[in-house]
């Protein structure tokens, strides 16, 4: 691989450009540029900033190409670091955009829900959860108002799992990996790696495979639907199903490419199944969600998570219990309000 400030050349007509992420941690999406018979086709965008604009379209620039010239967009989730400049890059090139349908339902959602509506939503979601009056009042003060990425582009083409996409020239099939969305996908590029590495072609991972990060699982739930989803028993299985890939090289979404994709899973599975059998000792009393994310091992401790962050945390320790549920190891206390769970 060689690189160029933030262009790197991963060889066999495939390139990355690091778009910046304002105000985060992880710092960069990286942004494939795929050459294709059409003319480029990216995988993912990046965020939906002025900085980061520039930077994509510099990054193109770099790769011998412009934004005018691309001739697609695939989606690997909707979160905005990821699809948050779609809509910029097929303004500038009439390029088609692709997403899996369940992400593309959420995408609709957001467009179409008030703000009012998710705020409402949130704030019984939490309140259920066992969310404390001093959390809950700042929801229930605040205004009504548009957020960044609660716009983003519909997408004009459908990734249908298992199935070639439409690149002219290239194989490259999608793979459908729930967990981190509904929606998310893994996109297998079955061509012979270009260094000649021993594996089944390259993965062009999302963030469901990332080399040293453990993405987020947690609830993305219509408030019009009832249906009680499993993300974490998702993420799982579609993990075990990349690991049976066993591709020469992953291409995450952030921080750097790598090449044990199998030794990567495994990690990934033990840790979840080490966090699963921590939480079912907690549940040795009665603990709501919120409680539990109280209890659960972050990156730091929970006094010093700040306010949204510890939304999402409390939506992955919901997505842990109700995982323990459905293994049939614990149980949601009938009549609780907030809900509770115990270890059965």
């Amino acid at each position: 691989m060689t690189s160029t400030g933030q262009v790197h050349d991963h060889g066999g007509g495939v390139r990355s450009i690091e778009v910046p992420i304002p105000d985060n941690p992880l710092g960069t999406t990286l942004v494939y540029v795929v050459d294709t018979d059409r003319g480029p086709v990216l995988v993912d965008t990046g965020w939906d900033d002025p900085a980061s604009w520039d930077t994509l379209v510099a990054g193109l620039d770099a790769c011998g190409t412009q934004v005018g010239e691309v001739h697609g967009v695939i989606i690997t989730h909707h979160h905005p670091d990821h699809h948050g400049l779609s809509g910029r890059v097929r303004e500038a090139s009439g390029a088609w955009l692709a997403m899996h349908a369940a992400d593309t339902a959420i995408v609709r959602r957001a467009r179409s829900t008030e703000p009012g509506r998710w705020l409402a939503y949130m704030t019984a979601k939490l309140a259920a959860a066992g969310a404390p009056e001093e959390h809950l009042a700042p929801l229930r003060a605040a205004r009504p108002r548009s957020v960044p990425g609660l716009a983003p582009a519909l997408p004009d083409r459908e990734i249908v799992p298992g199935e070639l996409l439409d690149l002219a020239g290239r194989r490259l099939r999608a793979i459908w990996t729930p967990g981190h969305t509904p929606g998310h996908v893994c996109l297998h590029l079955e061509e012979e790696h270009p260094a000649q590495l021993p594996g089944h072609g390259r993965l062009f991972s999302g963030d469901h495979l990332l080399p040293e990060i453990t993405p987020h699982i947690g609830l993305y739930e219509d408030p019009d639907d009832t249906t009680i989803a499993d993300p974490l028993g998702d993420y799982l299985a579609s993990l075990e199903r990349v690991g049976r890939l066993a591709p020469a090289e992953v291409l995450p979404a952030h921080q750097y490419t790598f090449t044990d994709a199998s030794g990567r899973v495994r990690e990934l599975l033990t840790h979840h199944e080490d966090r699963l059998t921590g939480l079912l000792a907690l549940l040795s009393e009665p603990l709501t969600a919120w409680q539990v994310a109280e209890r659960m091992e972050w990156n730091r401790p929970w006094a010093q998570i700040p306010y949204q962050s510890r939304n999402i945390a409390v939506s992955e320790a919901e997505a842990h219990l109700r995982r323990l549920v459905k293994l049939g190891q614990a149980e949601v206390m009938t009549g609780s309000e907030p809900v509770t769970y115990v270890a059965v």
